[in-house]
């Protein structure tokens, strides 16, 4: 057994702060809210209802992880929001149409005391939305200072030992690092400046990283994972983790691609398509934003399949992805992929899946969990991305020069041995030949 890292008790209220009160971030409160109340079961949440294995399998050792590292209870979490709409959480809930009535009106005391702050929002940056409810200021440099005294009146307010601030919020338009996210102080001059690469997401970013709070994005957009917040984050032993949240189709293809690489079946087509009608559709009905999501989606087979090692099995793949806004849906969300395979003899075969899913229902334990883990992470003095929990998102953060893991299965075993390093257990490579020795 190694040496256990020093990991700082959880003591006190944690503060979770979300961008956006939109259809996630009121599922998330909403959802909390009822599992305290035992109204509902935490479904989906590793920090909640998972377990890691410790030891041989015979030692019949698999402690929950939430026992296993006294991760703080949810009665010990307060949320904060910011919103381009006044609506205070549960009319928000009410309005984003994904929970029942019923049980909103169960916890509606409690979502109605989260109002959202004013929030730091560019239509240059969104195109299909607009509200009130929106910062002033001359530089984004002043948005930034604005940010920060929000985040320290919140802890403040609400007696929190600890944050973390998670990006909820709609897909920016599609943006490419530029000579402004090459430096802390590239950056910072182009805050003064009103530099146009630096959109609401970053200035979130950096300023939860200047406050030494564990920053996630929860959405496609280029945030935190430029170099100047990297070197931020860095200096400030904070823990980054993102990006996108892998909840419907994405999720099943990092569940169906490394089985067939597994397998060694050739794919030679992979369309897949979306309808979907909450806020988030109608955002990615704007192309700029689309591509920010399409980037993400469509590049999660290419680093699974590997063509390069794998040639005349995947160098010919046709991947197609496709999102339509359909109002009449909401919230739920259909997706259809039709998989063109290769077998044995080159002989052809398909495979048609159709997930009728829930988007902001698989995304709120995501949420929870990245929340519960960051705050881990800056505990035990972790700083800068967390590989460890690419398990939660379409493009991981990952390290300049390094591609990223997408396969499921091989994230859950980087999260859980991430887990064993932390309380000094043997890291598990089921390997298995101990058992036959």
């Amino acid at each position: 057994m190694e040496t256990p890292v020093d990991i700082a008790a959880a003591q006190g209220r944690l503060g979770v702060l979300l961008v956006g009160l939109g259809a996630v971030s009121t599922t998330v409160i909403a959802g909390v809210h009822a599992i305290r109340k035992k109204l509902a079961p935490a479904v989906g949440s590793l920090t909640e209802l998972g377990t890691v294995r410790l030891g041989k399998r015979s030692d019949g050792r698999s402690p929950r992880i939430r026992e296993l590292f006294e991760l703080p209870p949810l009665d010990d979490i307060v949320f904060g929001a910011w919103d381009i709409f006044e609506e205070d959480c549960y009319s928000a809930a009410r309005t984003a149409g994904v929970l029942e009535p019923a049980l909103l009106d169960q916890v509606k005391a409690d979502l109605e005391a989260v109002k959202p702050m004013a929030a730091v929002f560019d239509r240059q940056y969104v195109k299909r939305l607009d509200g009130p409810n929106v910062k002033k200021g001359k530089t984004k440099r002043e948005l930034a200072d604005a940010l920060v005294e929000d985040i320290r009146s919140f802890k403040q307010r609400h007696d929190c030992a600890r944050l973390v601030l998670i990006w909820c919020g709609s897909t920016e338009i599609y943006l490419q690092e530029s000579s402004v996210h090459q430096s802390v102080d590239a950056f910072e001059a182009g805050l003064a400046s009103n530099d146009p690469g630096i959109p609401s997401s970053m200035i979130y970013a950096y300023a939860a990283i200047k406050e030494g709070v564990p920053y996630a994005n929860a959405a496609p957009n280029l945030s935190a994972d430029i170099p100047a917040l990297l070197e931020l984050a860095g200096r400030k032993r904070v823990p980054l983790a993102g990006k996108d949240l892998k909840t419907g189709q994405t999720l099943i293809k990092t569940i169906m691609a490394p089985g067939l690489k597994a397998r060694v079946l050739g794919v030679n087509g992979w369309y897949s398509t979306n309808i979907l009608g909450n806020r988030d559709g109608e955002v990615l009905d704007d192309p700029e934003s689309f591509k920010t999501k399409e980037e993400s989606k469509k590049s999660v087979l290419d680093y699974i399949f590997q063509p390069h090692l794998y040639p005349g099995l995947y160098d010919q793949l046709h991947h197609v992805v496709r999102i339509n806004y359909y109002p009449p849906r909401g919230d739920n969300k259909e997706g259809w992929d039709n998989i063109d395979l290769i077998g044995w003899l080159g002989y052809p075969m398909q495979l048609k899946i159709n997930f009728l899913c829930r988007d902001s229902i698989l995304a709120a334990p995501l949420v929870l969990d990245t929340a519960l883990f960051l705050d881990l992470a800056k505990r035990a003095n972790m700083a800068g991305i967390q590989e460890w929990l690419s398990f939660y998102f379409k493009s991981p953060m990952h390290a300049p020069g390094l591609y990223p893991e997408h396969d499921l299965f091989i994230q859950l075993m980087k999260l859980k041995n991430t887990l064993r390093y932390l309380k000094g257990e043997e890291l598990i490579t089921h390997l298995g030949l101990e058992y036959y020795d």
